[in-house]
């Protein structure tokens, strides 16, 4: 054990672990409250819900490329530094966003400050962890970290529909500064790491950001250029949808990137990553759950506010109410498993966590009809909670575990581009199959309808080939009483959108289980005893599991 873990585990290690999960919290927070707030921070600053999106999609894009590059900075300067710097940037990015007069002070506060504050900070979250908390205490204080961010995705609705009914959407990010103001207030409690004298790979750096940025960027303009074939009236390059370009261009930059890592590990140069930890078994194992967490927790996040804001047409604050729950089970099981079964087998934790997280998304499913009410979602917000938080227990002590000390900035870097990139790819996927299940519902629905007159028929054909909007009967009606349909007619369009919006959450749910379900395959390669166990190897030599 570190001397700096040694003191964290005497003394002020409450204080140190509330400053690092608030850190998480902010971190995570933006993203869900902006979701909810689009259409009136888009009115504000006079552009549209594209505009807004764009600031959401490249934030995401800023966050997810420099995350690698950000842990080696942390590495060279030291983990506080780092934390403490971030923050800074982040805070600057805050009021900027605050009092943005148009997109393009938004873009550049929200996207590009607050997002390269976050690749500063978040891997110095992971390395601040290892440096204050022993071994033995390292999964109840990953769990409560990891908690912490899940819990501002779910809480973001309803802070957000709070603040934006109530006052204004602004008042979240002037909140923002002063949290982080408070944070590096008592940040010095926190025990650093001394920087290590290692040079920054520019080239290597460049290059990760490059291939990240592509492959990212491709993922999250999927839905709207389509993966292979270009939508209509999206952009083709070659024939091709731009997506399969980036996606192509992305890996074989990343590619180069990893030859260029090894090729500077054996002349004994200094890699931004080194190219031993993929061949870390206990690391990659837990990375692969990490990716497949955030994959099936981005579909979740993404299927289940739809359902309620849109076909139940809830409000903002209500939506947030009715995810709530999920919210605190996550938290009772990211601290409640550590302290109560510190020695657990922590394969056997996540496997659990998986099975709980597949039988609440098998419910929806089950549940989801067009007579569904909000009710249907109580249940399986508490296992999905569950199941979360018994993961969150476990998966952070495990990858930082598997590497010294020294390394928990490099891991930590690598930890977050695998969780967001699960995230990315996860909204990415369950978006495209919602929306092509809709489409072909929708279209089927209204040919096979003898209550619609071919002349509609036809006009939607033509009009809706690029996919139909997922949208409330109230939006619908409203657009049908625009285009002059008659009250037969709009009745049965509006009762097949009814059952084409249930088929297209049951099909998102349902490949969102079994996406959980493949998770399953992955635990193989986690480790059976506890992080800490007297005879427990530190670099995950137990064999694993074929599966």
């Amino acid at each position: 054990m570190s001397a700096a873990a040694s003191t964290a585990a005497r003394t002020g290690s409450g204080l140190v672990l509330a400053v690092l999960a608030s850190g998480q919290f902010l971190m995570t927070l933006d993203s869900s409250v902006m979701n909810v707030s689009m259409a009136t921070v888009a009115a504000d600053l006079g552009t549209s819900i594209t505009g807004i999106q764009t600031a959401i999609t490249l934030y995401t894009l800023v966050m997810a490329s420099l995350m690698i590059t950000g842990g080696k900075i942390g590495t060279i300067t030291g983990r506080r530094r780092a934390f403490a710097l971030g923050l800074v940037i982040y805070a600057a990015g805050s009021l900027t966003t605050a009092l943005a007069p148009n997109l393009g002070v938004l873009l550049l506060g929200w996207s590009l400050l607050e997002g390269a504050g976050a690749a500063l900070i978040m891997p110095a979250i992971v390395a601040l962890v290892a440096a204050n908390f022993p071994p033995e205490r390292r999964a109840a204080a990953y769990g409560l970290v990891a908690a912490a961010g899940a819990m501002a995705i779910a809480a973001g609705p309803l802070i957000g529909g709070a603040v934006t009914t109530f006052a204004s959407w602004r008042y979240v990010f002037v909140g923002e500064a002063v949290i982080v103001l408070v944070i590096l207030l008592v940040s010095r409690k926190v025990e650093d790491v001394p920087p290590s004298k290692v040079r920054l790979d520019l080239l290597g750096s460049a290059l990760s950001i490059l291939g990240l940025g592509m492959f990212v960027y491709g993922v999250l303009r999927s839905g709207e250029w389509g993966w292979v074939q270009s939508k209509p009236g999206a952009p083709t390059v070659a024939g091709l949808s731009p997506v399969i370009w980036l996606l192509v261009g992305g890996l074989l930059v990343l590619y180069v990137f990893l030859r260029r890592t090894s090729h500077l590990a054996s002349v004994g140069g200094d890699p931004l990553i080194d190219p031993g930890l993929f061949q870390n078994q206990r690391l990659t194992g837990g990375l692969s759950v990490f990716f497949a967490q955030f994959l099936v927790q981005a579909g979740v996040f993404f299927t289940i506010p739809l359902f309620l804001s849109v076909v139940l047409e809830l409000s903002a604050l209500e939506t947030g109410i009715r995810i709530f729950p999920l919210s605190v089970a996550l938290i009772l099981a990211a601290a409640g498993i550590p302290k109560a079964r510190p020695r657990a087998n922590p394969r056997r934790v996540v496997r659990l966590g998986l099975m709980l997280m597949i039988v609440g998304i098998l419910i929806l499913v089950a549940g989801m009809d067009p007579g569904a009410n909000a009710a249907i979602v109580a249940i399986p917000m508490l296992l999905m909670g569950f199941g979360m938080g018994a993961l969150s227990s476990q998966l952070g002590a495990i990858t930082v575990s598997a590497v010294p000390d020294s390394q928990s900035a490099e891991v930590g870097g690598l930890q977050n581009t695998a969780t967001n990139l699960g995230a990315s790819l996860g909204t990415a996927l369950i978006g495209s199959v919602l929306i092509a299940t809709l489409s072909t519902s929708f279209m089927a629905g209204i040919q096979d309808n003898p209550a619609v007159p071919s002349s509609v028929q036809e006009q939607a054909s033509v009009q809706l080939a690029s996919g139909v909007p997922f949208i409330s009967d109230t939006q619908l009606q409203a657009a049908l009483d625009n285009a002059g349909v008659d009250q037969a007619t709009a009745d049965a369009i509006m009762a097949v959108n009814a059952s084409s919006r249930s088929d297209a959450l049951r099909a998102a749910l349902a490949l969102t289980a079994l996406l959980t379900i493949a998770a399953l395959f992955l635990t193989g390669r986690l480790p059976a005893k506890a992080v800490g166990a007297p005879d427990e190897s530190p670099n995950g030599g137990q064999p694993a599991e074929p599966g």
